[in-house]
């Protein structure tokens, strides 16, 4: 038994030992120290960027204590001193980070977005010199040749930890033709005004029509919101949520910007610039946006907040959107909206379903029978909209029952 003992407890030990070995392997973070970036071969030759397809780098990788899967980005400058990075709506700084994220150490950089930086910041001077530069006049400074100086800036691809630049090369003759980057519709699109005291931390987002494009790299977008507007109370829409300067309100006598009141709101611009509603109430806030050329024309239409229930437990279960199948309009911001007693009891395809109309017609009429591409149900009692996704899960109701949503809150129920 003596020895059994002795033995057992040697295992153990042995155990324990192993257990150390492994806790011993696992991997330790480290900052990296140093970073380098080798000398292009290419860096004494000249470079046309137009008939040219990538620049070839190579870097060391950083040392992070592991291997570990790291993102890298590319930074020209035209002056190899980095201060501040390019800023496009100030049209100020002297370096851009590139739009190509790199997963390896050696990297083809589309020349296209070489040329795409160096055109930025011959730009950032030549507003310097003229602030009324026309882009006709920018364009006819181009092409130009120019050296750039680039540097590496890694990460972990997981974390975004551990970021280090690398050393800057230059390359020393290259011709830039004219270029900017495409210009599509944003990805995100929001709201903020006296209803939420220009507190972008807490301002409502838009939601996709549901013909946007997933990956917000389209030339169109429709975005919505049913949202209450306190009178005389202002808003403006951005793509952030933040002043960066690409905010927009009423812009008068500019054929970029059109506004149509729908609702007889009393839409109009205050002294500064901003989209006021003379009537308080709940609205359905609806921006549509075309791309023409590197504009964005903007389309806004203020229209009566009309939430219509669908499905086979409407009073009229037709799929088609009828007066008799309309919510009743809180008057309250914080209130909910109700739909009609449910007609009849749902089970399985048919189900419970809400949805405001968004879509337009070849003649820009209200399109009715795209009522699926703005529709929306309450799951675990929030609102979730289809937006840019496919079908939503059905939900069944029982006859006499009532949809109750909440679009402040973003909430509501069946009961």
């Amino acid at each position: 038994m003596k020895k059994l003992y002795i033995i057992s407890a040697l295992f153990i030990g042995a155990l324990a030992f192993t257990a150390c070995e492994e806790q011993d392997k696992t991997p330790v973070f480290t900052e990296p120290t140093e970073f380098v970036l080798n000398e292009p071969v290419l860096k004494n030759n000249f470079i046309d960027l137009a008939k040219s397809e990538s620049v070839e780098l190579a870097c060391s990788q950083p040392d992070y204590g592991f291997t570990a899967a790291t993102k890298y980005q590319i930074q020209v400058s035209r002056d190899g001193k980095f201060l501040n990075e390019f800023d496009e709506k100030k049209v100020t700084g002297d370096y851009v980070t590139i739009d190509v994220d790199f997963s390896t150490a050696r990297m083809d950089v589309p020349a296209t977005e070489i040329a795409i930086a160096l055109t930025q910041l011959r730009m950032v001077d030549l507003v310097a010199e003229d602030p009324d530069i026309t882009e006709d006049e920018m364009k006819a400074k181009f092409p130009y040749e120019t050296a750039a100086y680039i540097r590496v800036k890694a990460s972990l691809a997981a974390s975004g930890k551990g970021e280090i630049v690398s050393n800057v090369v230059s390359i020393a003759n290259l011709r830039c033709p004219y270029s900017l980057p495409e210009v599509y519709t944003p990805e995100e699109f929001f709201i903020v005004g006296q209803y939420n005291n220009w507190d972008w931390g807490t301002a409502l987002e838009f939601i996709h029509y549901n013909e946007n494009n997933t990956e917000g790299k389209g030339k169109t977008g429709t975005y919505w919101r049913l949202i209450y507007l306190p009178a005389d109370g202002g808003f403006k829409v951005n793509a952030a949520k933040e002043w960066d300067g690409g905010e927009v309100g009423y812009v008068a006598d500019d054929p970029l910007y059109k506004y149509n009141d729908n609702a007889s709101a009393g839409l109009k611009a205050s002294s500064d610039g901003n989209m006021v509603v003379t009537k308080g109430g709940w609205y359905l806030v609806i921006v549509r946006m075309v791309v023409e050329g590197r504009d964005i024309i903007y389309t806004f239409d203020i229209n009566k907040p009309e939430v219509y229930l669908m499905g086979t437990n409407a009073p009229v279960n037709d799929w088609s959107i009828n007066e008799a199948n309309l919510f009743t309009v809180p008057a309250e911001a914080d209130a909910d909206f109700v739909s009609p007693a449910f007609a009849y009891d749902t089970d399985g395809d048919g189900g419970v379903r809400a949805c405001v109309i968004v879509g337009q017609d070849a003649s820009g009429n209200p399109d009715t029978g795209t009522w699926w591409k703005s529709e929306f149900m309450t799951f675990n009692g929030k609102i979730e909209y289809r937006a840019t996704g496919g079908d939503q899960e059905r939900v069944n109701g029982k006859k006499g029952q009532k949809l109750y949503l909440n679009f402040t809150k973003g909430t509501g129920s069946i009961k």
